[in-house]
C-alpha cells in the first residue's frame, strides 16, 4: 500500500478512463525559448485540453467513478475558474447535474464558460466568505457529492495523466516544472515522472504573492497565508492540501517563486513568439525556466502550460 494518497497504478487507471475522452495534448518547442532559457524546453500544452486546462482530467476521472445514485443527486464544486469548467464539462458529458461556487471576481470568461456547460453558479465573496463551507453546506442540503479542486485521490490521479503523457512523449527529461496552486497537478505528475525516471528533478512554481507552498515546503508543514492578491487566479489558495502536501514535500526538489511582471512578460513571449495563448497561471512555470530559477540549469526540461482560459479584456491590458 502506498504511503501517499495515490500511487502510479492510480495514475495508470486514470489514463485508461480518460483514453479517447481527454485530449492527448501536444508538446511544443521554441528555438527562441531554448536560447533564452539556456536549455531545451518542452511545453506540455494543457491550454489545448478540453475545457481549456488540465483540470478536465481530474474532474472526469472523479465523476466517472461516482455511483448511479450519486450521479442522479448531482455534484457541487468550488473554484475560481478552471476546476469549475472541468467539473461542469465533465458533468455535461456524463449527464450529471452540477453546481459550482465561484467568486464574484472570477474571470468573466471562466464564469461564462462554466454556465455554458450547463452548471448552476453560486456566487461568493472570496475575501469575506469561505468557499469550501459554501459548497459543503450545499452538498449537505441537496445530498450532492462535493468534488474538491485538488485534495482528492481521484483528482490527483487524473491530473497526473498529463505528466504520464509527457514522459511518454519526451522520455529523457531531466527536470519537470508545473504551476502549483492546491498541488493536484504537481502531485500526480510527480508520481508519474518519478516512476519513469527516479532521478528526474521536480519543481512546483508559484508567484511571490501566493507563496503558501514555498513557505510550507521550507517549514516542513502546511502554512496558511492570507488571501493572496496575484494575477495568477489559479493559485489563490491559502494553504497546501492535506493529501497533496506530504507527497510533494517528499518527491519535489523545491518550490520556486516568480514575480508578477515575470509572469506577464512570459505570457507576452509565449503568445507573440510561439503563438500559444496561455492564461497567467499557465505562464508561471514557464516564467521560472525563462528567468533561470532552476539551479543548476537542466538540460532537457518539461514545463506544463496548465491552461489557456483568459478574459479578452485582461489579455488586452497585459499586451499593452
Amino acid at each position: 500500500m502506498s504511503e501517499f494518497a495515490i500511487d502510479f497504478e492510480d495514475v495508470q487507471a486514470a489514463a485508461e478512463r480518460l483514453e479517447g475522452i481527454a485530449h492527448r495534448t501536444p508538446v511544443l518547442t521554441s528555438r527562441t525559448v531554448n536560447r533564452m532559457a539556456g536549455c531545451e524546453v518542452f511545453f506540455k500544452c494543457e491550454n489545448l485540453q478540453r475545457g481549456g486546462s488540465f483540470k478536465f482530467r481530474g474532474a472526469y476521472n472523479t465523476l466517472v467513478q461516482l455511483s448511479d445514485t450519486e450521479k442522479k443527486r448531482g455534484v457541487v464544486a468550488y473554484s475560481s475558474g478552471n476546476h469549475a469548467q472541468g467539473v461542469a464539462y465533465s458533468a455535461k458529458l456524463l449527464g450529471i447535474p452540477a453546481t459550482i461556487a465561484m467568486p464574484t471576481d472570477a474571470p468573466k470568461a471562466k464564469l461564462e464558460a462554466t454556465r455554458d456547460y450547463g452548471a448552476e453558479i453560486l456566487y461568493y465573496d472570496r475575501l469575506n466568505q469561505e468557499r469550501a463551507r459554501i459548497a459543503q453546506d450545499f452538498a449537505r442540503e441537496h445530498a450532492a457529492t462535493l468534488i474538491p479542486p485538488y485534495d482528492h485521490p481521484h483528482i490527483m490521479a487524473g491530473q497526473g495523466t498529463a505528466g504520464l503523457e509527457l514522459m511518454e512523449q519526451i522520455p529523457d527529461l531531466d527536470a519537470l516544472l508545473t504551476p502549483i496552486g492546491g498541488g493536484g497537478l504537481l502531485s500526480g505528475c510527480a508520481i508519474a515522472a518519478k516512476q519513469h525516471n527516479p532521478e528526474i528533478r521536480i519543481f512546483g512554481v508559484e508567484t511571490m504573492a501566493s507563496n503558501d507552498w514555498w513557505r510550507s515546503f521550507r517549514a516542513g508543514h502546511r502554512v496558511k497565508i492570507p488571501p493572496p492578491d496575484t494575477i495568477a487566479d489559479g493559485m489563490r489558495t491559502q494553504q497546501p492540501g492535506k493529501l497533496t502536501f506530504p507527497l510533494i514535500h517528499s518527491l519535489a526538489d523545491d518550490i520556486l517563486l516568480v514575480g508578477e511582471n515575470e509572469v506577464v512578460e512570459t505570457l507576452q513571449l509565449i503568445l507573440l513568439r510561439m503563438k500559444i495563448l496561455a492564461e497567467p497561471t499557465g505562464c508561471v512555470a514557464p516564467a521560472a525556466i525563462l528567468f533561470h530559477r532552476v539551479q543548476p540549469p537542466p538540460k532537457k526540461v518539461g514545463v506544463v502550460i496548465s491552461g489557456g482560459n483568459i478574459d479578452p479584456s485582461l489579455l488586452s491590458r497585459l499586451l499593452r
